[in-house]
């Protein structure tokens, strides 16, 4: 997904390094210090975004991410036994140590996909163990999270990732080729045959496509990008040029971590979330793979550059436009950025039970810090963004927002339910600004 944009950042889970406040609301308990779970959402976060960076493969992040995080949902959820497991669930005590499940269960996972990392992760392992008393219950948290690490690395084994498939470059009007300045080909393609790890497949979410380049709302939408994703537009405002930088190097990591902290997220719950998000998160990205190959449309500088060829007449090229963010090596429909924040946004809905959450966060990207009334209003920003950004028309950050919000959909109606032993305990299905223990 995504675009080389959100897998540097998302980003859905990572933008790691990004300073984060997140308002928590009026009476509501202290912020939750930091648990195994989020120790290693960061650590983990910071292997598979820099090894895929380094790759040439950001988008494989949220693929490794969604493994790393759904072996330590298993593993914490074993044993706390509040919700219906993601893969079978290994035996358990309600006793054991759950931070020593988390830690290892994220530990053995990134360790197999990156065995050469093993040596910088080892000690942050050890130190983990190290705050935990010996004994049976942590013994007991090391092997949960060892079954439920071997488990997700047996259900991925062979699930299409690093397959053959290859970008189409294509010559015709409407079709999609490399953008200048660097021409760059993203070598991405293969994530549409990835197998889904909660949706049944991309392909039911097949959407109508693209505007047809001959009609009114293709030529409406050519001349907004047009003017207000030019690098030198002379009518996007500051505050567009703000959103539009925010949102290229996205801070939902550091924005989940901080929810989970100020709303006060015990261990379970916030494995949980954090499951939820990277899993939709890692199918809406092969969903939107799947969308970008198969309508494989031109980007705004070639549109804008190459209009006399679109059969148009209400467009007029530009030769020498320049968006104001570099156009990513792929497809322009859908957006994968918003195909991601729209299913964050929508697992986080789900989760809190509202869309009314306030936060507050910092970009690197734009070097500012914006506040939030809800989940929603950061979505309508990033939607925007990426057209005042000058790499996407209004229709693909809008459809790939869709995308996102299905398949959390689906993941919030199909997966992690609450078992009967939350339901003894009182505990409701989404959470509040306070959880037991």
């Amino acid at each position: 997904m995504l675009n080389r944009v959100l897998g540097l950042t998302l980003a859905v889970a990572a933008a790691l390094a990004a300073a984060v406040a997140v308002a928590a609301a009026p009476g509501a308990p202290a912020a939750a210090p930091d648990n195994a779970v989020l120790d290693w959402y960061r650590y983990a976060g910071q292997e598979v975004n820099q090894a895929a960076q380094m790759r040439g493969q950001p988008q494989r992040a949220r693929l490794e991410t969604a493994m790393v995080q759904g072996a330590v949902y298993n593993a914490v959820n074993a044993i706390a036994g509040t919700n219906q497991p993601y893969l079978a669930a290994p035996s358990a005590q309600p006793w054991y140590s759950k931070d020593a499940a988390a830690a290892t269960a994220a530990y053995r996972v990134v360790i197999a996909l990156l065995p050469d990392r093993q040596p910088a992760l080892e000690p942050l392992y050890e130190q983990s163990l190290a705050g935990i008393p010996d004994g049976t219950a942590k013994n007991g948290g090391i092997r949960v999270g060892e079954e439920a690490a071997a488990a997700m690395l047996a259900a991925r084994e062979e699930d299409g990732r690093d397959g053959p498939r290859k970008p189409v470059i294509g010559t015709e009007p409407g079709e999609w080729r490399p953008t200048p300045p660097a021409f760059a080909i993203a070598p991405m393609a293969w994530i549409e045959d990835v197998e889904p790890f909660l949706i049944p497949s991309a392909e039911r979410l097949r959407t109508r496509g693209p505007n047809r380049l001959t009609s009114g709302v293709y030529a409406k939408q050519f001349a907004e990008v047009k003017e207000l994703g030019a690098a030198n537009s002379a009518t996007r405002t500051a505050e567009q040029t703000e959103v539009a930088l925010y949102w290229d190097k996205a801070p939902w990591g550091e924005i989940l971590v901080s929810l989970a902290q100020s709303q006060n997220l015990n261990t379970n719950d916030t494995a949980r979330l954090l499951a939820m998000v990277s899993l939709a998160g890692a199918d809406a990205e092969i969903t939107c793979i799947s969308e970008k190959n198969y309508w494989n449309t031109w980007r705004p500088i070639t549109a804008i550059r190459e209009a006399d060829t679109d059969g148009n007449p209400a467009t007029t090229p530009d030769p020498n436009w320049t968006p104001l963010i570099e156009t990513p090596g792929f497809p322009e429909y859908p957006a994968g950025h918003t195909c991601g924040s729209g299913a964050i946004v929508g697992v986080l809905q789900s989760f809190f039970g509202t869309d009314k959450v306030q936060f507050s966060a910092f970009s690197s990207g734009s070097g500012t810090t914006r506040s939030f009334a809800s989940f929603s209003q950061a979505l309508d920003e990033v939607i925007d963004s990426r057209v005042w950004g000058g790499i996407h028309f209004r229709t693909g950050d809008e459809v790939g927002a869709r995308i996102g919000a299905r398949v959390a959909n689906w993941a919030s109606s199909n997966y992690f339910k609450p078992t009967s032993r939350r339901k003894e305990r009182g505990w409701p299905s989404s959470p509040s600004a306070s959880w037991p223990a």
